[in-house]
């Protein structure tokens, strides 16, 4: 583990309210949550589990609908390393055309429960990263003093 890491580590066990990791961590423990995080944090898959959450059993078509912006190939991609990770269930109706409905699992859910203390973060903070975008991008930010 770098030095970087951690740092992040103790930070995040500063801030930790409730169920605090112990202080030396299995490195088993800590390769599988570096592959969760690399797995469930990136965009897609956090999109599906919003529209999930939000509209329970969605077939594939609406679920495209409903994220936006996705192509039919990374969704495919997304749903099936969802569901090889336990997080969303497929059923294939077996009519023609075949029907494919997904829907999260207790899994799921409690993945969906875990990640909305960020939507929460950003919908307190959203007006502050604004701010600070818009200085950052107007040269506010970084300026080296005489």
């Amino acid at each position: 583990m770098g030095k970087s890491m951690g740092l992040k580590k103790t930070r995040i066990q500063k801030a930790a309210v409730a169920d605090a990791p112990p202080a030396a961590t299995d490195p088993k423990l800590d390769a599988l949550v570096r592959e969760i995080i690399e797995r469930v944090a990136d965009k897609w898959t956090m999109l599906v589990l919003e529209v999930l959450e939000e509209h329970g059993v969605v077939r594939f078509t609406r679920l495209g609908e409903l994220v936006g912006g996705v192509s039919q190939k990374m969704l495919t991609k997304t749903v099936r390393q969802m569901e090889r990770d336990g997080l969303v269930t497929r059923t294939v109706h077996p009519v023609i055309p075949p029907r494919v409905e997904y829907q999260l699992t207790e899994l799921g859910h409690s993945l969906g429960a875990a990640f909305c203390g960020v939507w929460i973060w950003a919908e307190k903070h959203g007006e502050e990263i604004e701010r600070a975008r818009r200085d950052f991008d107007g040269g506010k930010v970084g300026r080296m003093l005489p």
